[in-house]
């Protein structure tokens, strides 16, 4: 079987010392790609040295966090399109927005997700979204850059049924990771009539790990978890669940 996670922080500090153990775990259990979400500029060497230390694992994307959309977000999305202008990146992200812990910057948050959605058209390259607490104002900021070819997905799906079809209707893709498992998380639920063709795994590790190693750092290998509830809930045997959730991230990061 193989697997790609579509979602992983390799350069956290929690992972990045244990990486090539983090690695040789991963590809045991069949996992051969690990896509990595750019945040802000602070983790741009270290994504990037993994990528170039690791070719056959690791990808980079490119573009900012709304969670680091600060007073200097003009300065920081110049460097993203700096890096985005010189080489290829397999998707801009991650971007969206994000109204959990802070409002502060929620006008800054708009400007740079609506900045970073044109590059994405400009370069024909899809997008990564990250929302928190923000569903219904994410989709509807989505949907006319959707209308005009742009392509992506929503990371880490949290939300409704609604919302799962909105998302899917918009062509955009949804993200599943180790929510999946939580039983009140209701993502099991919300995912349960969406086509296979739409869903792709992810870990984001080293956050949100999915049962049975709730409480410990999340890591690639534990993506395993995540496809078996997967396979459960749409009754599909394993590798066919491997084998298509594969090919739906190929195709749209064009692996």
């Amino acid at each position: 079987m193989r697997f790609i996670d579509t979602h992983a922080h390799l350069y956290d500090a929690s992972i990045l010392p244990e990486i090539d153990q983090v690695l040789n775990n991963a590809v045991a259990i069949g996992v051969e790609k690990i896509i990595m979400p750019g945040i802000d500029s602070t983790c741009i060497d270290d994504m990037l040295l993994l990528e170039t230390k690791y070719p056959n694992n690791c990808i980079a994307m490119m573009g900012l966090h709304p969670c680091y959309v600060k007073e200097n977000y003009v300065a920081e999305l110049a460097i993203v399109e700096d890096w985005l202008s010189k080489r290829n990146f397999v998707a801009i992200g991650e971007i969206g927005l994000d109204f959990y812990w802070d409002k502060t910057f929620t006008e800054q948050q708009y400007k740079a997700f609506e900045i970073q959605m044109q590059w994405a058209i400009d370069y024909h390259t899809p997008i990564v979204i990250h929302t928190r607490n923000a569903m219904g104002e994410t989709i509807e900021a989505v949907k006319p850059f959707a209308k005009n070819g742009l392509r992506g997905a929503f990371h880490c799906f949290s939300g409704s049924k609604e919302s799962a079809q909105q998302i899917i209707d918009m062509g955009f893709y949804l993200g599943v990771g180790g929510a999946l498992t939580y039983k009140n998380a209701g993502v099991a639920e919300a995912i349960k009539d969406i086509p296979m063709e739409f869903l792709f795994l992810e870990t984001d590790a080293p956050y949100l790990p999915p049962v049975p190693y709730r409480g410990k750092k999340n890591e690639p290998a534990f993506m395993l978890e995540v496809a078996k509830k997967l396979a459960e809930i749409k009754q599909l045997p394993l590798h066919e669940v491997a084998e298509i959730t594969t090919a739906n991230a190929e195709r749209l990061f064009g692996l």
